[in-house]
């Protein structure tokens, strides 16, 4: 009878918790939250047992990092997402600018040709900078964009992450769970002419084996999948920080479609230009990946 009753009533707990957070964070506003929640980030997080992950991930993707130099990264890695937490309950409110809260973005055009040319698109992009800008960006162009997402544990404050992501649209999209049914209720929403966006970086078991920094790793199927099937552009999209709360978008043109007569081995030329993509940008700003999840083989991590 205890069991019976301590789901809903944690459940309740942790969704006043969350929402006395979101009250906290909007009356701080964009930067002052932003920095509040990445100071405490970047201090508590490198001591948690997670940041182990962390370490083994870029041992083995950079192994020209030192000690020193992947303790940086770590710390820069947890004060992004401690900023990109914060961030989330203001996305809403953010739009293009020339300076303070927002973005600038580059290759915009690139949307507007895609959106000019209407029907069926994928975005790709990866849990790098705040990732939750990219489908404002496409609401506010008037190209409402659908999600992949991992739902939260406990479902109250799933539906007010979700509520924050759909005013962020502008508009009710629906989210499609990373399960065989949400690529199914994906697949009838692309067909309908539909935008669907996916964050590609995490381990898919389901998928197929490419490479990420040199490494085998299993990769989702479905953009490419997409992709080919509706013969729609596959756009590279990604954000990158540059201040508390401000951000530049890059938008790049859609990847080639491979067209060699093998089904297979088309989805798996476009799989692996997706992860390089993916390299290219984390290369770049390595502090801005989510470097804590578990992307390797399981041999890396010592089980």
């Amino acid at each position: 009878m205890t069991q019976r009753w301590f789901h809903p009533i944690q459940y309740r707990a942790e969704a006043l918790v969350a929402r006395a957070a979101l009250v906290l964070l909007r009356r701080l506003g964009p930067v002052r939250g932003s920095n509040l929640a990445g100071a405490v980030a970047r201090t508590i997080g490198p001591l948690l047992p997670v940041s182990r992950v962390a370490d083994i991930n870029l041992r083995h993707a950079m192994p020209e990092l030192d000690a020193a130099a992947r303790r940086r990264v770590i710390r820069g890695v947890w004060e992004n997402l401690g900023r990109t937490v914060a961030e989330l309950p203001h996305v809403a409110t953010l739009g293009p600018t020339a300076q303070g809260p927002g973005w600038e973005v580059e290759g915009g055009e690139i949307l507007h040709r895609c959106r000019d040319a209407g029907g069926t698109m994928i975005l790709f992009s990866g849990h790098i900078g705040c990732w939750e800008l990219l489908p404002a960006l496409l609401g506010q162009n008037g190209m409402p964009m659908a999600s992949f997402y991992r739902a939260a544990g406990n479902p109250e404050v799933d539906a007010l992450i979700n509520a924050m992501r759909r005013d962020a649209v502008g508009t009710d999209v629906p989210f499609f769970n990373k399960s065989a049914k949400g690529a199914r209720e994906a697949m009838l929403y692309l067909a309908q002419g539909g935008r669907v966006g996916m964050l590609v970086d995490q381990k898919m078991n389901e998928g197929i084996e490419a490479r990420l920094f040199g490494q085998p790793v299993m990769t989702t199927t479905s953009p490419a999948a997409f992709a080919l099937r509706f013969q729609c552009p596959m756009v590279p999209g990604h954000t990158i920080r540059i201040g508390p709360c401000r951000f530049r978008i890059v938008v790049e043109p859609p990847l080639p479609l491979p067209d060699s007569g093998d089904h297979h081995a088309d989805i798996l030329a476009l799989t692996q230009t997706m992860n390089d993509c993916l390299e290219r940008w984390i290369r770049a700003w390595p502090e801005g990946w989510l470097w804590l999840h578990r992307r390797f083989p399981m041999e890396v991590y010592g089980r």
